[in-house]
């Protein structure tokens, strides 16, 4: 091309740009819809033809079970078919379930392929044998901010059920983790939930609403999920209930017989035990243990170090074995600081890779209880918006995503902020970066992060009560050049840009794009 042709391509590039740059109004878009409510729904309803979702590459350990659900969107039936899998694994084509053991060390490309009655798709999926697990942010549910102490076998199954059937399961949540209160207490207002706390042998002991962890755990990989379990150091756990002091190899490999996949360990009353030294190496002894002996079991067991963030957790949470550890106190006492939590948790984005995750706590919206009096859920009144800037804060600093409602009352709103595969993709980006934050001088922020294609995920946050203008330059993004810009969450094109981004954001909201050179 000429420099005549070259001059006038880039001023037709620039006269388009300019059209589109100065405000970009979000409303609901083609795909979306109102509900009679009111509420405005930003994620467009899944497409009938299959879309494979989930990670780009998962790590387990070699010889150890596997277990693999596909998520894929799309009308069902799907049968799906993988090319490459290694002899140690088998695809049940009409689930989509992968199942076996984990083969030799090494790196396995596989593609993954989907099809039912209105096309096909394909998605690559590296299988990594190694030592590392959770290379991407781990998906699921957790009980606590909806059940506390009232938890169930039943609840769990339902959850379980929940998972699949809402579509969760099919952009990617996985894990149906259980919280405290699952075994014995000395003391408790349920009488079911009083009882020894071990057996003769020393056996952890589940309360009477847990009949058998076996069945339980066999009902959720049944489908294709996973199963987690939660216990302390200490003596007892938060809630009053049996812990894993002196007998942490003990429990830790009865969890592996029972068949879990996933540990929260929270520090609770281990203060006891500690005393008075809040020295670094008390503060992991208890956690390099427990790794330790995740470490040497037959199975794969994702560790979340629940300790608030004490001693820097972020800076060696990794090397005590850990996969996630939080970062802060419980959200669930905070609901309201969301942005703060988020901008306190960015400030370690440096210590977050694959492996090794920041956890500020989980995503708590729809039907939750109340966490300082550990109630009954009840809808959340957090403003709609803020809810869709939740799930992107989380998303953009490659945060955990668990969420903590109940599952027996999920609705279409809540599933459309959780469900939405484009802003899931920017949180399950096998780079693993947590985002960047671009202060502004009216408490509105700008986050970015580079994904593994080269293009940029970028949230631009309102903090106010009322609807703002915000803009971010390519200088500060580092990027330069012509643009391509896609809404995220409205799941569509918004054309060509050049040197900068302007949008309207919503109270207390979010704009949430990619931005790919042309």
């Amino acid at each position: 091309m000429n420099n005549r042709l070259t001059l006038n391509f880039l001023r037709n590039i620039f006269a388009l740009a300019m059209i589109l740059v100065p405000t970009v109004s979000f409303g609901i878009m083609e795909g979306t819809s109102a509900p009679a409510d009111g509420r405005e729904f930003y994620t467009p309803a899944p497409h009938p033809y299959p879309r494979i979702n989930g990670p780009q590459v998962y790590g387990s350990r070699p010889g150890h079970p596997f277990l693999y659900r596909i998520p894929c969107q799309g009308v069902r039936p799907i049968t799906f078919s993988a090319k490459g899998l290694p002899k140690e694994l088998s695809l049940d084509p009409q689930t989509g379930i992968i199942s076996g053991h984990t083969p030799p060390k090494g790196e396995y490309l596989v593609t993954l392929q989907a099809i039912n009655s209105n096309g096909k798709t394909k998605r690559a999926f590296k299988i990594v044998s190694g030592d590392q697990l959770a290379l991407t942010p781990p998906m699921g549910w957790n009980h606590w901010y909806a059940h506390y102490d009232r938890i169930t076998d039943e609840m769990v199954r339902q959850a379980a059920d929940a998972l699949i059937g809402s579509g969760m399961a099919d952009v990617g949540y996985q894990y149906i983790n259980i919280d405290d209160c699952w075994m014995n207490a000395q003391k408790n207002n349920d009488p079911k939930r009083v009882g020894p706390l071990r057996d003769t042998n020393g056996n952890l002991l589940p309360n009477k609403y847990f009949p058998d962890m076996n069945s339980l755990t066999g009902f959720i990989h049944g489908k294709g999920l996973k199963a987690g379990i939660y216990t302390s150091p200490g003596t007892l756990t938060c809630g009053g209930f049996a812990g894993a002091w002196q007998h942490e190899e003990q429990d830790a490999k009865q969890f592996a017989d029972w068949g879990f996949d996933f540990l929260k360990y929270d520090w609770c009353s281990y203060d006891k035990i500690a005393g008075n030294d809040k020295s670094l190496d008390a503060l992991q002894k208890p956690y390099r243990q427990m790794g330790n002996i995740l470490h040497s079991l037959d199975r794969d067991i994702v560790f979340n170090l629940c300790q608030y963030g004490m001693g820097e957790v972020w800076k060696w949470g990794g090397e005590v074995g850990g996969h996630c550890w939080r970062t802060s106190g419980d959200l669930g006492f905070e609901l309201d600081k969301i942005f703060d939590v988020a901008l306190k948790n960015s400030e370690h984005r440096l210590n977050s890779k694959p492996g090794e995750w920041n956890d500020p706590d989980y995503i708590q919206i729809g039907w939750i209880g109340n966490a300082s009096k550990m109630g009954v859920p009840q809808l959340t009144s957090m403003p709609d918006a803020m809810q869709y800037a939740y799930m992107s804060l989380w998303s953009l600093m490659a945060a955990p995503l668990i969420y903590s409602g109940d599952m027996s009352k999920l609705d279409k709103f809540t599933l459309n902020v959780l469900c939405n595969p484009e802003v899931i993709e920017v949180d399950q980006d096998p780079l693993g970066e947590s985002a960047a934050v671009i202060k502004r001088e009216d408490n509105n922020f700008v986050m970015f992060k580079t994904l593994v294609d080269g293009s940029l995920a970028v949230g631009l946050f309102n903090r106010g009560k009322e609807p703002a203008e915000l803009s971010t330059t390519w200088k500060e993004l580092n990027i330069s050049g012509v643009q391509n810009v896609l809404d995220l969450w409205h799941e569509k094109e918004m054309g060509l840009y050049v040197d900068s981004l302007t949008a309207t954001v919503p109270p207390q909201g979010v704009v949430m794009v990619k931005i790919t050179k042309k």
